[in-house]
């Protein structure tokens, strides 16, 4: 039976479906896996959420090295899952194809642009499913569902085969719905094992990331900040962005915005795609942003992250909220979506600007729904987030 015949949830797409037997025996044996669908499948054409994009473009000549290496290790791919047109939003409403439903809230959204991926892990429907992450669009749905999401180092795992969004931030990440199969996935993209206990882990708590969240979201991760901290020893309060979070989201915004015009720009104007109406204002918005502007946010990124670097020294990590509430309503008017997403992208932004792995954790609710607390750490230091992560899921979910 194919997952279209089971997937309740539009997580995937009946227009780009393909199914993949795993190529070798390997530490992801017996797994299935959805894989967003912007990243090449020999022989198939990728979507990228936009059907001008898929009518436009030839089928790939070679699966992206990241299906590669999940088929060789034993994985199956079962289909290809939803994406935001273009990658560009923060909700997962596609105008063309629908919102996938979100499983732990069925009457918001399930967060974007890896809509299908983090619908399909929270329903059940895979083992694991592979998105990618620009703005905030692993962390965000992870928080939003309820399940567990990590975007890596940036430029650790290939993007090769991938359609871009703005390449200076956009990574592959992944979600899984407990800590374990993260893990698992990560020895295989990542390239090297995950290790065991780290008894010298250094915790920090941004205050100012906990101030932008709401003040029932900041209350219901209190506990498991606690808990981390049980296992980790006492967080050290620390202001994440001197300058304000605002500030650096306009930073992000900015650099955002012009690579995404330099990436897109002559395809945008030789074919004039029909899109839909939130994705057309942003694409207007990226049309004009100033040359000199981005050359002043470029030179205020570099002090970022020199900040960040002197912040996470050694095998430090920082807790702050993954997104600043649950996941909104469906349908919201265009205004409202606009300030939900600069708000998300006030405390989603840190880890874009430093090249930052920042892995979100399903462990806490507000009235039932989902919020996510996420560990951010130096670059390179994906392993040790996800060790962590498996640490503090054993010892959550211990009677």
């Amino acid at each position: 039976m194919s997952i279209l015949d089971r997937d309740s949830l539009n997580a995937f797409c009946r227009h780009t479906h393909v199914e993949l037997p795993p190529t070798a025996s390997g530490p992801l044996d017996g797994l299935t896996f959805g894989l967003k669908d912007l990243f090449d499948v020999a022989g198939h054409r990728t979507g990228f959420g936009s059907p001008d994009w898929l009518r436009t473009h030839p089928a790939a000549d070679a699966h992206a090295p990241v299906l590669s290496a999940l088929l060789a290790a034993g994985a199956r791919l079962v289909g290809k899952t939803h994406t935001e047109e273009m990658a560009f939003s923060l909700t997962g409403e596609n105008a063309h194809y629908g919102t996938p439903v979100n499983p732990a809230a069925p009457d918001r959204v399930p967060g974007g642009s890896s809509s299908g991926s983090a619908s399909a892990v929270a329903g059940g429907l895979v083992d694991f499913a592979i998105g990618s992450d620009t703005g905030g669009s692993v962390r965000a749905p992870a928080s939003f569902c309820g399940i567990y999401g990590i975007r890596p180092t940036h430029g650790r795992i290939t993007l090769q085969g991938a359609c871009p969004l703005a390449p200076i931030f956009d990574t592959c990440g992944w979600f899984a719905r407990d800590a374990d199969v993260l893990a698992r996935v990560g020895h295989v993209l990542l390239g090297t094992s995950v290790p065991g206990p780290l008894p010298g882990v250094r915790l920090l708590v941004a205050t100012d990331a906990f101030a932008q969240a709401t003040p029932a979201a900041a209350a219901a991760l209190a506990p498991a900040v606690a808990h981390v901290e049980a296992l980790f020893g006492t967080a050290q309060p620390v202001v994440l962005a001197p300058e304000g979070l605002a500030a650096w989201f306009e930073v992000f915004r900015v650099l955002q915005y012009a690579d995404i015009w330099q990436t897109h720009a002559a395809w945008v104007q030789a074919t004039r795609p029909a899109f839909g109406p939130q994705v057309a204002s942003r694409f207007e918005a990226v049309s004009h942003v100033d040359r000199r502007e981005a050359a002043a946010m470029a030179a205020k990124r570099l002090a970022i992250r020199e900040h960040l670097a002197s912040l996470l020294t050694g095998d430090t990590v920082l807790l702050m909220p993954t997104a600043p509430d649950v996941a909104p309503q469906r349908g919201l008017p265009p205004k409202e979506t606009v300030a939900v997403r600069e708000r998300m992208l006030a405390l989603l932004c840190p880890a874009g600007l430093g090249g930052l792995p920042q892995l979100s954790l399903p462990l806490a609710q507000v009235d039932g729904l989902p919020v996510g607390l996420s560990l951010l750490a130096a670059p390179g230091k994906d392993e040790a987030l996800l060790a962590c992560a498996r640490l503090i899921h054993g010892a959550h979910h211990t009677p």
